[in-house]
């Protein structure tokens, strides 16, 4: 039987769940972990071209400058996780390097490495994570934000970073929350599935767990966050109504057509924006937001982290 890539309990199947991209009809099957409540997605990864197509093609989506204020909030958000300016930063899943930019900027000694083809960007190497060369113990703070349940082998990525960080060194992790309220109120149309992209839908219990194995110690686990959190209760809420799911995150993204199926309910739907900020505010003070951020530090060394592996 299948282990559970978060806590190694059994899985077991569970529901279907619609493509995240519009254009396709195909479902994907989620096993569901008995122990800890985190879920994988069945079947083969997509192929590396996947996260360069689609929702994910390069390009600026539509409304980026009315955007931009709140994007450097979210990077605050974020660098205040990591805590003051200690020195060497990476940004594993950097993007088009826009946390980069914001952390250099606030003083760290950042770069990134992005595996997936995008518009050159300063500071940021086009390597994949596992292809990648760091000198072990030659970074203070690793960000991995919202790249975890893309890998496919979560356990040997955080391995990985662990060699990389030096000991007493800082890691930040953000993931989606499949035991949110969210999460359970949307169903297979959730907008955080994202699927097949990803492939370990984590709980709490269950990233917290990984990251014990892996040498980490947890410091905290914030789930009150306000980059994903309202807009995926919104979206995940709005989608039950629309014959495209998650449409308005597509049509911003320039990947679905605007049809009137989709426009009328979303404009409709756009007074609750207030009522989603509060309910999700709400969830994450009762430990259910939407996506969590786990702050950690690395403790084991090479030799005491051998001997935690199962």
């Amino acid at each position: 039987m299948r282990a559970c890539p978060a806590c190694h309990g059994p899985l077991h199947a569970w529901r279907r769940a619609p493509d995240h991209e519009p254009a396709t009809r195909r479902t994907h099957l989620l096993l569901r972990c008995r122990a800890c409540g985190s879920a994988v997605t069945e079947g083969p990864p997509p192929a590396p071209e996947a996260h360069s197509e689609g929702a994910y093609r390069p390009g600026r989506p539509r409304g980026a400058m009315l955007a931009a204020p709140l994007l450097r909030a979210f990077d605050r958000r974020r660098l205040a996780l990591l805590g003051a300016p200690a020195g060497t930063l990476l940004d594993v899943g950097a993007g088009r390097g826009r946390f980069v930019a914001h952390a250099r900027a606030a003083g760290w000694d950042a770069r990134g490495i992005e595996p997936s083809p995008r518009e050159t960007a300063a500071h940021v190497e086009a390597v994949s994570l596992e292809n990648a060369c760091v000198e072990p113990g030659s970074v203070l703070a690793i960000s991995l934000w919202h790249v975890l349940e893309h890998v496919e082998d979560p356990e040997a990525a955080l391995r990985r970073l662990h060699g990389w960080l030096a000991p007493g060194g800082t890691l930040v992790v953000g993931v989606p929350n499949i035991a949110s309220l969210q999460a359970r109120a949307a169903g297979p149309r959730w907008y955080h599935l994202d699927l097949p992209r990803h492939r370990t839908h984590f709980t709490a219990s269950g990233i917290e767990q990984l990251l014990a194995r892996c040498g980490f110690e947890v410091v905290r686990t914030e789930h009150v966050l306000l980059e994903h959190n309202p807009f995926g209760l919104w979206q995940s809420l709005v989608s039950r109504v629309t014959p495209t799911q998650s449409w308005l995150y597509h049509a911003l993204k320039r990947n679905a057509p605007v049809r009137t199926a989709d426009l009328v309910p979303t404009l409709l739907a756009l007074p609750l924006v207030p009522l989603a900020l509060v309910a999700e505010f709400l969830a994450g003070r009762a430990g259910r937001g939407g996506t969590v951020a786990v702050v950690c530090r690395s403790t084991a060394g090479a030799e005491e982290l051998a001997q935690l592996r199962p």
